[in-house]
């Protein structure tokens, strides 16, 4: 097994990317990353490789593509070139660090993804991963396009390949659909966070609200995921995480998710929520109220991250099943 490390000073490297391209494919390797700000751009796709960083505070990689910077043809960059890094090939795993797209506000800058995860097999533990909108992709993509070119990036004329990820005490910051993707995906232990966005919003001049079912209308701060797997998958499954908005995030603001393909797959259980989460608790594609049968969307044993007390359901929408 190769082992790599990455130093500011006097490692094997002083780039990830290096130490990425010193790897044959075919090779298992771990690669420990120092302590640092690494600003790169970061693509690996071998066979099996770890990542290990020296801690979430520690071992920093961020880079700030955004979907709505201009290529050098005079193309948008798009959603899925937007990526701090991507992470393919048969396995990987990422461990103590923060990975973060600093683009900011999705309002100014699109989506930009802080992992775009693609592996077969993916396992982060003791990771933080920070942006906006779309701060984690759960590869693979939906089978077809929405728009033209909306899928431009690594995988784009790739089959679809089902991926299975595993989450452990890692913490996700977003606001618009910021855990979204196909994948067969399993969060234990982490902290969800939804950044209150109306303030982003207030602070570039813009507006973002939604009607919804019980009330005129009402400010929506995020979506904390956006699903797009098959039926017969299993999809997201959030288990004993607290799910919260930040500071200043209003009651009712942020939903566990809406629908980025119909059949979308999303559970959570044993969580804990605090007041931040939607009455509704997912909302429609386009709508908070739009009805949504074939989801399979649900949660069980979600308590107040304030008071630990049950959460009812009773205003939930009636796609929504209480499991």
């Amino acid at each position: 097994m190769f082992e790599i490390t990455v130093e500011k000073e006097n490692g094997d490297y002083s780039t990830i990317t290096e130490a990425i391209q010193a790897v044959p494919y075919e090779e298992s390797a771990v690669i420990h990353i120092g302590s640092g700000i690494f600003r790169e751009k970061i693509f690996c796709e071998k066979r099996d490789i770890s990542f290990t960083g020296e801690g979430i505070d520690k071992t920093i990689i961020e880079y700030d593509d955004g979907a709505f910077d201009t290529m050098e043809d005079g193309s948008k960059r798009g959603t899925f070139r937007s990526y701090t890094a991507f992470f393919g090939g048969k396995k990987v795993s990422v461990s103590n660090m923060t990975i973060a797209n600093t683009a900011g506000d999705g309002s100014l800058r699109g989506q930009a993804i802080a992992v775009y995860a693609d592996a077969d097999e993916c396992h982060f533990e003791n990771v933080k991963m920070t942006g906006h909108q779309d701060t984690l992709f759960c590869a693979p993509l939906p089978l077809t396009e929405r728009q033209k070119n909306g899928f431009m990036g690594p995988r784009k004329l790739n089959a679809r390949k089902l991926t299975k990820q595993y989450y452990k005490n890692c913490e996700i910051y977003g606001d618009v659909d910021f855990i979204f993707g196909g994948a067969d995906a399993e969060f234990e232990d982490c902290l969800i966070q939804c950044n209150n966005r109306k303030r982003n919003v207030m602070e570039c001049g813009g507006t973002d609200v939604e009607s919804g079912k019980d009330s005129e209308k009402r400010f929506v701060n995020g979506y904390i995921t956006a699903a797009c797997g098959s039926k017969d998958n299993q999809g997201f499954i959030f288990r004993n995480c607290i799910i919260k908005g930040e500071e200043g995030c209003e009651k009712g603001s942020v939903f566990l998710g809406r629908p980025w393909r119909d059949e979308a797959r999303t559970v959570f259980i044993d969580c804990k929520m605090d007041k931040s989460i939607a009455p509704e608790r997912f909302s429609g594609w386009g709508a908070i109220d739009k009805d949504q049968p074939d989801t399979y969307y649900g949660e069980r044993g979600s308590v107040s991250l304030e008071d630990g007390q049950p959460i009812s359901l009773d205003r939930k929408n009636s796609w929504v099943r209480d499991i």
